[in-house]
């Protein structure tokens, strides 16, 4: 009995003029003249039903469950910290010791790319891997400043300080960190981590390539003691006034390239001993890893030496030296942002955020894959958005995952994300504990670590041409995105390169090709040298590998659908056509929506049209009756008595690559359903579809008259059809496991026939292809509906409804259907 709220909705459409019956589809009540020839008896009936709009928000609205589990997903951490143990904590000592080492002198370095004092980089620092192990989702990744993002910071601290020249730089850097660090972190409690995916290896390759070159460049005037220019342009015009003022070098220069020097030697020395002292690898790797506080020591003791009576009394440096540097949290404080401040920076802040994303989520990914685990980028873009939020209040600036340091972390043997709070407590004794000592750092030897950390982001020559081979097309992205961060800004590369793969991805949508399939029918061959005829071994040819010729049955024989055009790289010696004359299928090749729903019917008629004839060439009674862009043969000449080409009888359409449909790719489907209704008139086109994957692309289908049988065009009912089912056994002596072990058992006693002779009767007790245990085929074709399936007490079922029975599991399926139905047609 219909419920209340159906009553109510069939009322208010036959108020409102709505026809709920408007499809006539096979199990109808209307339906009464036994088209159908499938005879229930021997299967379990199936009707499948429909996804309704409540189902579905069922699937997208989260429960009670959902909400608790969101709630405990933000904090990782509670699914370990209970476990934690001693040889946890030894790892991670080891990992956050190694990295405090490396992180101290690098983030000083970065700050100055930043335009900031180098307490700043400490900050960052320090709030970056303290905050971070709450949220982490990664074991390897450190947080804290990186060279690019940095220097994306530097150009925004430096632009936004002209508008607004009152307001010191370092609440410029904290505010920016805030309101970019608020912005992830919506996107990461909306669980929106999957945005990242737009932005594609070629973008990320050439936009981590091009901030390499500038950020190297532009540390070369320090490096060599250079002043008279910004260090700021653009990168090829930096190269000029180098090379320009090259002649005002100083002894900055000895410091800055000695100090390049032996951070490269040192590891080129370390990595040469590892691989000729394979068990000492580790000792050499730390000793590796620690090049860079080696060479800052070494230089602070050669400023020392040489600065410390100038200190004394006052005087200048006789190299450049970072200067007086806070002891403790000297600028911790609440951040102070104004609609002004985001106003001075607003058309920078997209810029900021890309690189907040897109190197945090490329790096722990990447580690995440190399150490065999899984992360979750919107809890990612959670633990980015609460350190760059917090951080600001100790003054911080914007910090994101850094490539160097999580590669060192990782090799360091790290076991959990508590490794941050060693590094944290590092960074703190720094911070407290050796100011007095930074005072003596080298400019130019910071210098020189930045340029030696960034090196490694340049993208090598062998993997770009691995990308040559992989995806031709994205090479010339990957340029293009670094020529223009050489030639203008690391911004515009960014937006270069996203620009450039986006409208990519669009043309490939737009232009998607299908492919029209031909049949083939393929063997299972076992054997070596399968297509030379002369190895055939012969009666006493010993030791020749030999050809096993095809062999028929136990699934060894099989049909396949290929692309007629052989565009797809199989054998072109290899004849495919049409099925049967008027019977055409056509395979979708990137899904089917309104972007490319044209497109592929567009191609799909015109072939059509090439290769087939109007049915009734008579359906336009006068000339005048033709339309204009189908005139017909000229005055007073018949139609072509020549022409043999078939009448169109059905098409297959292949969704294997569909997933959803929208509303104008299926009105576009139904145009040309009625257009080819017309070519085929007074017969009707038989549209069948196979591979369909997902309810709501079935509904959508069926609600525009697809999946079912439509009358015919006089209005007489429905055409006299043989639906074809596809059925599979769940249970009984012929079921598809029983099937499987008969087969094996079949297989087994060749094995024992060949290594026993004498055993002549196993074939007969294991079965035979002639044995109760007959292939599905074969009782298929012995039964009154399906076989003799359901005589031997096993049971069979329907795979699809039966009230859509046309829509198939495969395009066999399909196409069987399609066969049986054809003959109906005219020819």
């Amino acid at each position: 009995m219909p419920s209340t709220s159906t009553k109510i909705g069939h009322g208010l459409a036959k108020v409102l003029g709505i026809d709920l019956h408007y499809r006539n589809e096979t199990g109808s009540d209307r339906i009464t003249r036994g088209e159908s020839v499938f005879s229930i008896s021997s299967a379990d009936t199936y009707v499948e039903q429909e996804p309704t709009t409540i189902e579905w928000l069922h699937e997208v609205l989260p429960n009670g469950k959902d909400i608790a589990h969101y709630f405990i997903s933000l904090f990782p951490f509670l699914k370990w910290i209970t476990r934690y143990n001693l040889q946890w904590l030894i790892g991670d000592l080891v990992a956050g010791i190694t990295v405090g080492a490396v992180v101290v002198p690098q983030s000083m370095a970065y700050a100055k790319l930043a335009n900031l004092p180098v307490e700043f980089g400490l900050y960052s620092s320090f709030m970056g891997v303290l905050i971070y192990w709450f949220f982490a989702t990664s074991k390897d990744i450190t947080i804290g400043p990186v060279a690019v993002l940095s220097t994306v910071t530097g150009n925004v601290v430096v632009k936004a300080a002209k508008e607004l020249p009152g307001v010191p730089l370092d609440i410029i850097a904290s505010s920016l960190a805030i309101i970019a660090g608020s912005i992830v972190l919506f996107l990461g409690l909306a669980r929106l981590g999957w945005i990242v995916e737009f932005i594609t290896l070629a973008a990320i390759s050439a936009f981590m390539t091009g901030s390499a070159i500038n950020i190297a460049v532009g540390q070369v005037p320090a490096l060599m003691g250079i002043t008279g220019f910004s260090s700021r342009d653009t990168t090829y015009k930096v190269v000029i006034n180098i090379l320009k003022h090259l002649g005002r070098s100083d002894l900055n220069a000895a410091i800055g390239l000695t100090a390049l020097f032996l951070l490269y030697f040192i590891r080129s020395v370390c990595s040469l001993c590892a691989k000729r002292y394979p068990t000492k690898a580790k000792l050499f790797f730390f000793l590796s890893t620690l090049r860079t506080a080696f060479v800052i020591l070494l230089y602070i003791l050669v400023s020392y030496l040489a600065n410390r009576n100038r200190k004394a009394h006052g005087k200048k440096p006789k190299f450049a030296t970072l200067g007086v540097v806070p002891r403790g949290f000297k600028h911790a404080r609440v951040p102070h942002i104004t609609t002004d401040i985001i106003s001075a920076f607003a058309s920078e802040l997209p810029s900021t955020v890309i690189v907040l994303l897109i190197e945090h989520i490329s790096i722990s990914k990447s580690f995440g894959r190399i150490n065999n685990y899984t992360i979750n980028p919107s809890q990612e873009l959670v633990a980015i958005g609460v350190t760059n939020c917090l951080g600001p209040f100790l003054g911080a600036y914007p910090a994101t995952g850094s490539f160097s340091r999580t590669a060192i972390k990782s090799k360091a043997g790290v076991r959990t994300p508590f490794a941050g709070v060693i590094t944290a407590i590092v960074v703190l004794l720094a911070i407290y504990a050796l100011p007095a000592m930074f005072w003596y750092i080298p400019n130019a030897a910071l210098s020189a670590v930045i340029i030696h950390a960034v090196g490694d982001l340049i993208t090598p020559p062998n993997t770009v041409y691995q990308f040559w081979r992989i995806s031709p097309l994205e090479v010339p992205i990957f340029f293009a995105g670094v020529i223009v961060t050489v030639f203008s800004t690391i911004e515009n590369g960014i937006y270069t390169t996203v620009s450039i793969s986006a409208a990519m991805f669009l043309f490939r949508a737009f232009k998607a090709k299908g492919r029209f399939l031909g049949r083939a029918k393929i063997h299972s061959v076992v054997g070596d040298h399968l297509l030379d005829p002369s190895l055939e071994k012969k009666q006493g040819n010993g030791g020749v590998p030999s050809r096993k010729t095809p062999a028929e049955g136990e699934d060894s024989v099989r049909n396949i659908f290929l692309p007629i055009d052989h565009h797809d790289g199989s054998n072109p010696l290899i004849e495919l056509e049409d099925p049967y004359p008027g019977i055409f299928v056509y395979r979708f090749s990137e899904g089917f929506n309104y972007p490319n729903a044209n497109h592929y019917l567009d191609a799909l008629v015109a072939t059509i049209f090439a290769k087939t004839r109007r049915t009734n060439p008579a359906t336009y009674g006068k000339p005048g009756d033709r339309p204009w862009n189908d005139p017909g043969p000229r005055r007073g000449k018949e139609v072509d008595p020549s022409d043999h080409r078939p009448t169109l009888k059905a098409i297959i359409l292949d969704f294997s690559s569909v997933n959803n449909v929208d509303l104008t790719s299926v009105q576009n489907l139904i145009d040309v359903r009625n257009q080819l209704d017309r070519y085929a008139a007074p017969d009707t086109v038989d549209w069948h579809f196979s591979n369909i994957n997902n309810r709501w692309t079935k509904r959508s289908l069926a609600a525009a008259g697809f999946g079912y049988y439509s009358p015919d065009p006089d209005g007489s009912g429905v055409h006299r059809w043989r639906p074809i089912f596809s059925v599979a056994e769940i249970g009984g002596g012929s079921s598809a496991a029983a099937e499987a072990e008969a087969r094996f058992n079949r297989k087994a006693s060749r094995s024992a026939k060949k290594a026993d002779p004498a055993n002549d009767d196993i074939e007969e007790r294991a079965g035979s292809p002639s044995s109760e245990s007959d292939s599905l085929d074969k009782q298929l074709t012995d039964s009154k509906a399906y076989g003799t399936i359901g005589q031997r007490g096993s049971k069979v079922a329907v795979v699809q409804g039966l009230n859509r029975p046309l829509f198939h599991v495969d395009v066999t399926a399909a196409l069987e259907s399609a066969l049986a139905n054809a003959q109906r047609k005219s020819h």
